[in-house]
């Protein structure tokens, strides 16, 4: 499956969704990042190609000898992918899902509206297109009326509720430590032990193993919840 995570909007979540929905539930596919400016999925510690988006051709090329494919496209470099897609023609087709992560900002939510648009304007069909409710704090009906209220009018593309990353600390934690979820979870480290059996550690150590103990017993309920999403997006 070859997925682009798109938006015209930044900061709402494109690279996170990379990193931690999609690439370990896709058995680490490959990520191109089409970004000069802002975060890769490299701030997490996966593997990332990055290149420009004026550079569509190159993408195109590399697209037809991937099975599959994340394709992570910063908010720096979206008009140029899509001025790529219009000059090869039918290029919408190499990609299985536009996957559009959105935040609740009321500019956020119009982008949004405006990306599938444009999408729709493509030629890209309305069931290629998913959107990810991001960073929500509690509830989607209440947090993103724009969006729900667009699509009871125009009912282009289907919307599932259902398919909400709820917001945790935990992201920014591992951008810190340079981690996904994934190298987090399969990480076999008995941090606990570590912090029992060594009574006389240095206050460094001693914080770093409390941390990396308190992180994974963090990440087993976001982990939860993107499985959710993941199923919500795919397997529905």
């Amino acid at each position: 499956m070859k997925i682009a995570i798109v938006n015209y909007t930044g900061t709402v979540g494109k690279t996170t969704i990379a990193a931690h929905l999609l690439s370990p539930r896709m058995g680490n596919i490959p990520i191109i990042a089409v970004e000069t400016v802002n975060q890769t999925a490299t701030e997490f510690g996966a593997d990332v190609e990055q290149m420009s988006g004026n550079k569509f051709r190159d993408l195109f090329r590399k697209l037809l000898n991937f099975d599959d494919a994340i394709i992570d496209v910063g908010a720096s470099n979206i008009e140029a992918f899509l001025n790529g897609m219009v000059r090869f023609e039918e290029s919408h087709l190499e990609f299985d899902c536009f996957l559009i992560p959105v935040t609740s900002g009321t500019k956020e939510q119009k982008e949004t509206i405006f990306m599938m648009n444009n999408l729709l304007g493509l030629g890209v069909e309305a069931e290629k297109i998913k959107l990810v409710f991001n960073r929500v704090e509690n509830n989607v009906k209440d947090e993103f009326p724009l969006i729900l209220n667009y699509m009871k009018k125009e009912r282009h593309v289907a919307v599932n509720t259902e398919a909400a990353i709820f917001e945790n600390e935990l992201f920014d934690a591992l951008n810190v430590k340079q981690l996904t979820i994934w190298a987090l979870l399969n990480d076999e480290t008995d941090y606990k032990a570590l912090l029992r059996n060594n009574p006389d550690a240095s206050a460094k150590d001693k914080n770093h193993w409390a941390d990396m103990y308190g992180l994974k017993a963090l990440a087993k309920g976001v982990n939860r919840n993107l499985d959710g999403v993941y199923s919500t997006l795919f397997n529905s």
